[in-house]
């Protein structure tokens, strides 16, 4: 870690309050969707009210969910025990019914996910087929197949067009750039071992990835193809996530136990969280970016963090272990509780 991003750590709050702040983002409403992974259920809540409005039946060992646009309809990827699961679950979130499930044939392992623009179709990753799948969530069918061209392809991310996909390999330690269009495989980075965690940013121009083998942070110039290390000192650095506008990257570390919010230019630590033993996994934004919705897998909980001033204003009970994590300002009424 440079000395530049050490100081700016500590001159961060390096330890800030995992608690609640009474009377916080009262004004936030809308519908939170969690994937529990141990008993593989997805949870429905009112984020208002913190009512759980549904739990409802996944496949095994469901990771991630996906939410779309008009968040009419949640997608979650039934990994399974050891990646032997081949099912996607699809909810219908208004009805607070589970719409259908899809199988993926020899697509075992899904994994990363994400709603294609249009709604209709999403990308999804299969770690024991080394492909991504295109898949029509209407009706089920596999549109398209994407060799990765590498092992163990676990998450993916998106560029905002919907035109082009990265894939962390965690199998051999690279990141394969996928054609949607073309349904190819047009390149790879080498990057330190054990990639899990990618994110890219919106215009595709830098893709920032984690190496659960050396706990590190790097970024690629996808222009350039430069693999440049931007921090260090993580256990398990478990998600990339960036704001829309790309200035902040949000940077769970599920085994130390903290997020770390960081500006993206200048690679500076801008807070620390902390939240000793609970596990942070899943992360996602409000549409407007002002808030982070963060699971805790080990104490069932989603915390609602202030982006701005990097403090924890809410926590909501969501069920046992609790991974992926989707929001939508789309409220749903009712409940089948």
């Amino acid at each position: 870690m440079s000395r530049r991003t050490t100081v700016a750590a500590a001159l961060a709050v390096a330890a800030l309050t995992a608690g609640a702040t009474p009377g916080a983002a009262q004004d936030l409403s809308g519908t939170l969707v969690v994937v529990n992974k141990g008993p593989g259920t997805v949870t429905i809540l009112d984020v208002a009210t913190g009512n759980v409005l549904a739990r409802l039946p996944t496949g095994q060992g469901p990771h991630e969910v996906a939410l779309t646009r008009d968040g009419s309809t949640a997608i979650v990827t039934d990994y399974g025990a050891r990646a032997d699961g081949s099912t996607l679950t699809v909810v219908d979130v208004p009805g607070l019914r589970v719409a259908r499930t899809i199988s993926l044939g020899r697509h075992t392992g899904p994994h990363g996910i994400a709603v294609m623009p249009g709604d209709r179709r999403v990308a999804v990753t299969s770690e024991r087929s080394g492909h991504v799948v295109i898949v029509d969530i209407a009706d089920g069918g596999i549109v398209k197949e994407i060799p990765t061209g590498h092992p163990g392809s676990h998450m993916l991310a998106l560029v905002a067009d919907g035109q082009t996909l990265y894939t962390s390999n965690g199998g051999d330690g690279t990141v394969s750039r996928l054609s949607v269009g073309t349904a190819t495989h047009e390149a790879s980075y080498d990057v330190p071992a054990s990639p899990e965690a990618i994110g890219v940013t919106p215009d595709g121009s830098e893709v920032w990835v984690g190496s659960n083998e050396h706990g590190t942070v790097s970024a690629i110039d996808t222009e350039t193809g430069a693999v440049e290390q931007v921090l260090e000192g993580f256990e398990w650095p478990y998600r990339v996530l960036f704001t829309p506008d790309a200035r902040l990257v949000l940077l769970p570390d599920l085994g130390g136990h903290q997020l770390r919010i960081v500006d993206r230019a200048s690679r500076e630590v801008r807070a620390i969280l902390d939240f000793p033993g609970a596990g942070p996994q899943g992360i996602t934004l409000s549409d407007d970016a002002r808030y982070a919705f963060h699971s805790m897998s080990r104490e069932g909980r989603v915390v609602i963090i202030d982006v701005a001033s990097g403090e924890v204003v809410r926590s909501l009970d969501v069920g046992e272990a609790p991974d992926g994590v989707a929001f939508t300002t789309r409220a749903v009424s009712g409940s089948t509780n």
